[in-house]
């Protein structure tokens, strides 16, 4: 037996490491069959036989996007995309345009901590694309409002330290579709290259933050917006997202499911054809990852490279020991700079960000939040995802894998 920290919380148990991939027992809800590989390769496995990416995923997608084009018969857009700068949302957008010759509304969301690098990307892709029938379009978030909801995550003290940039994102993608009569959202994420997070690690709702902003927060959240044009702020939980699937028919698919993605590719094309500049690392498009690494770092032992790394090595996009030599050294986004600038941006001092570490680790368990209700009607969420509202991998990150 050793000690195993999962989630900042030291456990007596065996250590382990998958034979397949490169996950740990530091995840949460990880367990490993007979030959040594965990149950997340095998959700894989099974999300493979699922959204197969040859033939048979050409087809689905070939489908995919003439429903979308029917849909949007008649509109300005037929879908709307939420694009960053980085390289997994860059890449949807050129296929959707140049490939699939859709008509997407390109959707940034702000919340003060933007990569100049990633914004010169959308900023060259819009005039690129614009030409082709996609317009782009940013929601800024209320400055004040953000950073409140940054600092009422620290005080949380749980892996969640994205949750109100996650639900500003996914707020603002349901506004843009449900104002402009759009039926489709396009999400830029491959299970093949990022697998799928421990739900204690991305739990995503509403709800909860609404929650934790009442016991931490300092400033109200704005009321909802309503106006095509400005950010409908920080509001999805359950109601919301009934409210949005099942009366407006707004449904989020995941296209990169079934194509033949590859991320070195995906870049070459990029590069090529928009003059494209890789941010420096996934998920630093947003320069707040900086921070959030190093908390998740040092306080709660999460390493999101063991999730991400481990999509890759299953799908031989990277080298099993070289993907286990990265994850032994400390990630480059960990900049002392940017980490220094993004306190800064949270007007607190370094002995304020401290005091925040040493606050005991929790998990989103520890607040009033959803799950138990979505527990007692997975059958209702399982049939959201079953009728495309929802992509299908939503149902087995609450319900499949355990959260701890």
């Amino acid at each position: 037996m050793s000690t195993v920290i999962i989630n900042g919380i030291p456990r007596e148990m065996e250590y382990q490491r998958c034979t397949r991939c490169i996950q740990d027992s530091s995840v949460p809800g990880i367990s490993f069959d007979e030959k040594g590989e965990c149950n997340y390769c095998s959700f894989h496995d099974r999300m493979c036989e699922h959204f197969p990416n040859d033939e048979r995923g050409a087809q689905a997608l070939q489908k995919m996007v003439d429903r979308i084009k029917k849909a949007g018969k008649g509109r300005k857009y037929d879908c709307v995309i939420g694009v960053s700068g980085g390289r997994d949302s860059s890449f949807l957008w050129h296929l959707a345009v140049k490939e699939w010759g859709l008509r997407p509304l390109a959707l940034h969301f702000n919340d003060g901590f933007d990569n100049p690098d990633a914004g010169e990307n959308m900023m060259f892709m819009q005039k690129k694309l614009k030409e082709f029938g996609s317009d782009f379009r940013t929601y800024t978030s209320p400055y004040p409002e953000s950073r409140d909801l940054k600092i009422t995550e620290l005080k949380a003290s749980t892996p969640q330290l994205n949750t109100g940039t996650d639900i500003g994102i996914a707020a603002s993608l349901y506004h843009a579709a449900a104002v402009n009569g759009v039926k489709y959202i396009l999400f830029g994420q491959s299970f093949r290259t990022e697998g799928i997070k421990p739900l204690s690690w991305a739990y995503f709702d509403g709800d909860y933050l609404r929650t934790v902003h009442k016991l931490f927060g300092e400033i109200p959240l704005s009321p909802r917006k309503k106006t095509e044009d400005t950010f409908p702020g920080y509001h999805l939980g359950v109601k919301e997202l009934a409210y949005y699937a099942m009366v407006k028919g707004v449904k989020v698919v995941a296209p990169l499911y079934n194509y033949p993605y590859v991320r070195k590719q995906a870049e070459e094309i990029l590069k090529r054809e928009y003059n494209w500049v890789y941010p420096g690392a996934h998920y630093y498009d947003d320069l707040y990852w900086a921070l959030i690494n190093v908390v998740h770092r040092k306080k709660f032992n999460v390493d999101l490279r063991l999730n991400s790394y481990s999509a890759l090595v299953r799908d031989g996009q990277m080298d099993r020991d070289e993907a286990i030599e990265s994850v032994g050294k400390i990630y480059a986004i960990e900049d002392p700079d940017v980490i220094r600038l993004c306190i800064k941006r949270l007007q607190l001092k370094q002995e304020d960000f401290d005091a925040f570490m040493e606050i005991p680790p929790k998990t989103f368990m520890a607040y009033p939040n959803s799950y138990k209700l979505l527990r007692t009607f997975k059958w209702g969420v399982w049939l959201v995802t079953q009728l495309g509202f929802l992509p299908r991998v939503v149902y087995d990150k609450y319900f499949t894998i355990p959260p701890y």
